[in-house]
């Protein structure tokens, strides 16, 4: 019996290796983009610092709906997102008649908190970091995802295997031993992984649950004879209005809000859809606000525009389709508090770590069974490179795309484009250096800069805005405050690990000649 144990043990420890080396850079990118995106709200507030105001629903709608019918009244469609528990602006849509859905974005104008037209930099905010989790960019939208995909596949086969590998998994909770060379990463690798492995295979599986349909087609396409026709049975759906030619002004919005908030218990609407505005035909959407429940995919009521009359609310969908709107909810976190959000950005972070410190494991563990490791075969080099690049660099990445937001000029043709071309300038960049550097001149000059990036954030917030750390603190506006405070405490983590690296004593290895020579982290 010992032996079949010791034999699962050893096939799982070879598959846990190679399941998250395999995708381990891609996954270090995805779990620290999808860190981000849990304050993706609160990232694009800091990155559109003019916008100023208190969040209010009612009056936001109104005077978003003044200005759509002062500035666009022959549109087909307007439409507006609301402001949300984290956010106060308001953003308007129209789409000319004639216009494709795909000139959407070019149609578009900023409310602040107070519903007033605001000019505000161009910027893709937080969002970016929550497409990259999932979409990754410069490539088709589909591909991406088969691809993140696969990676969360590897990533349940690495957690599964994982713990079935550790024979001390409880001890390993409460074991780490610093100055230990390849010990010291294996207990931070297990550590990390054993503080929030519930929320690893969760946030995991979840994943997969999200883009389901993607990847396991076969039962809608049985059940169904198109994806159109499962859509309307699982989401719901009515027949798209038609233009009447008779004129008819839209209806207090206000009474619609109301009857949507006695419909859905309370709850906010957080997006509104209005067709063909002005016609006696026109429909008003109302879409759920997220944040009132763990489901998420948006309840939605539909109302005669010209009446405000509500039409009969949507049946309760079934237990398959509600399960997966909760999966998709739990995964993404929109529904948790301020306290449970910090919660899942910890855990989160404490995921990115762990991949972090697997991959400088491998290297760890393998560099002493080198024959001479001053010369490593170009398998492990590669590997190495890679590690730096990504561990050390994708921090200075994170640090230009934020430092871009502030430095590059506001009328900037492109702007939003150039803030995300600096993030991949400077993992690109990093990855340059990591390939010419020596490992150790790698991690240290990449460590170096992401710490110099980082801590200067808060410096280029005061020189470029009115809205930097002291001035936050004093009015008390915490999104402000908190983001720069939440730079200084990680240029102080990444300066540790500089320093860290800085001061690690050289070490003797090698089999065949041992001499001292250089080994980095």
């Amino acid at each position: 019996m010992n032996g079949v144990n010791g034999g699962l043990r050893q096939s799982m420890a070879w598959l846990h290796t190679w399941a998250g080396l395999l995708v381990g850079w891609l996954l270090l990118a995805i779990f620290a983009t999808g860190t981000s995106a849990y304050f993706q709200d609160e990232i694009t507030r800091w990155m559109q610092p003019e916008i100023t105001g208190q969040r209010q629903i009612t009056l936001a709608s109104e005077r978003a709906l003044d200005w759509l019918q002062k500035n666009q009244p022959g549109a087909d469609s307007w439409s507006i997102t609301l402001p949300g528990r984290r956010a106060i602006a308001s953003t308007l849509y129209w789409k000319p008649a004639g216009e494709t859905r795909r000139s959407l974005r070019d149609h578009t104008i900023t409310l602040d908190g107070n519903g007033q037209p605001v000019v505000s930099r161009a910027t893709i905010g937080g969002f970016f970091l929550y497409r990259m989790h999932f979409d990754l960019h410069y490539m088709p939208v589909l591909w991406a995802r088969w691809i993140v995909g696969f990676c969360a596949m590897f990533m349940l086969v690495a957690i599964v295997s994982g713990v079935i590998t550790h024979k001390k998994i409880f001890a390993d909770f409460f074991t780490l031993r610093f100055g230990k060379g390849q010990r010291s990463w294996l207990d931070a690798h297990n550590l990390s992984a054993v503080l929030a492995l519930p929320f690893h295979a969760m946030i995991t599986f979840t994943g997969l649950v999200t883009l389901q349909s993607l990847y396991m087609p076969w039962g809608m396409t049985v059940a169904y004879p198109t994806v159109a026709a499962y859509s309307a049975d699982a989401y719901g759906s009515e027949a798209p209005p038609v233009r009447s030619g008779n004129a008819a002004p839209v209806a207090p919005i206000a009474e619609m809000i109301r009857q949507a908030r006695v419909a859905w218990g309370g709850a906010e609407p957080g997006y509104i859809d209005i067709a063909f505005p002005g016609d006696a035909n026109g429909i008003v959407r109302m879409f759920r606000g997220g944040g009132d429940g763990m489901a998420a995919r948006a309840k939605t009521l539909q109302f005669d525009a010209a009446t405000g009359h509500m039409h009969p609310v949507p049946a309760a969908k079934g237990a398959a389709s509600e399960t997966e709107s909760v999966m998709v909810g739990l995964h993404a976190g929109r529904y948790a508090p301020y306290l449970l959000r910090w919660l899942y950005f910890l855990c989160s972070l404490a995921g990115t770590v762990m991949v972090a410190t697997g991959l400088i494991l491998w290297t760890a563990k393998r560099r002493v069974q080198l024959p001479d490791p001053e010369r490593p075969h170009i398998g492990f080099r590669l590997v190495e490179r890679l590690n730096i690049a990504s561990v050390a660099g994708l921090p200075l990445a994170f640090a230009c795309h934020f430092l871009a937001n502030r430095l590059l000029p506001l009328r900037m043709d492109g702007r939003p484009d150039w803030e995300v071309h600096a993030f991949f300038i400077a993992w690109g960049g990093s990855l340059l250096l990591a390939c010419l550097l020596s490992p150790r001149r790698g991690w240290l000059t990449l460590l170096a800069a992401s710490t110099a990036a980082f801590a200067a954030i808060p410096v280029v917030d005061a020189l470029t805005t009115d809205r930097w750390l002291v001035p936050s603190l004093l009015h008390g506006d915490w999104v402000f405050a908190g983001f720069d405070l939440t730079m200084i405490a990680l240029a102080g983590a990444l300066g540790f690990a500089t320093w860290k690296v800085y001061k690690r004593p050289t070490v003797v290895v090698g089999r065949k000649r041992a001499a001292t020579r250089e080994v980095s982290a």
